[in-house]
């Protein structure tokens, strides 16, 4: 039989409760309170918390407190990620970005979702979706990335859209839904 951590990650019903994941839950938010308390010259005390938070992270992850995130440890990262102030990523699942990727202030990131069955969301079991963010992307600020969703290398998603579908590479996408306005070139 699957432990609850099992069937989050492999995208089925969960139950959020459990006290493995509300254990897990609790060191993170432990360590993002840590990190959000940290000082701008603090740099070795918040690159320890980062790689304690988030230790599948490629070399010079910038992360500008405060940040939140459900696990950390649910997050692959590639070299020079930056996260402006106030991102939120919900890593119920799995989450790759790729290497020089910049998200803008207020980007939130979300694999952890609900039935739409109000029978089903009455059990309080939850699920997940994962999310794929490609190299060298850039999501302007305020910006939502629903579960499920792929974001191709290059792409430009423009501030406030609301990412419901897949982006392909080389695009600038913008709106709520976000949709390709045009492509870039290279």
């Amino acid at each position: 039989m699957k432990t609850e951590k099992e069937k989050m990650l492999s995208g089925e019903l969960y139950d959020a409760l459990d006290k493995q994941l509300s254990e897990e839950r609790l060191r993170t938010r432990l360590l993002i309170k840590e990190l959000n308390d940290t000082r701008e010259d603090q740099v070795e005390k918040r690159t320890r918390i980062l790689n304690d938070l988030i230790p599948n992270s490629g070399e010079g992850l910038w992360l500008q407190p405060p940040f939140y995130c459900d696990y950390g440890t649910n997050m692959q990262l590639g070299e020079k990620v930056f996260f402006n102030f106030n991102c939120v990523v919900l890593d119920v699942m799995q989450v790759t970005i790729g290497s020089r990727t910049l998200f803008g202030p207020n980007v939130q990131i979300y694999t952890a979702t609900h039935p739409v069955n109000y029978k089903e969301r009455a059990t309080g079991l939850e699920f997940a979706k994962p999310i794929a963010i490609g190299e060298d992307v850039w999501v302007g600020g305020s910006v939502v990335i629903c579960p499920g969703v792929t974001i191709g290398d290059r792409t430009v998603i423009g501030a406030g859209s609301v990412v419901t579908k897949d982006i392909p590479s080389d695009v600038f996408a913008a709106g709520n839904p976000c949709k390709v306005i045009r492509h870039l070139e290279e």
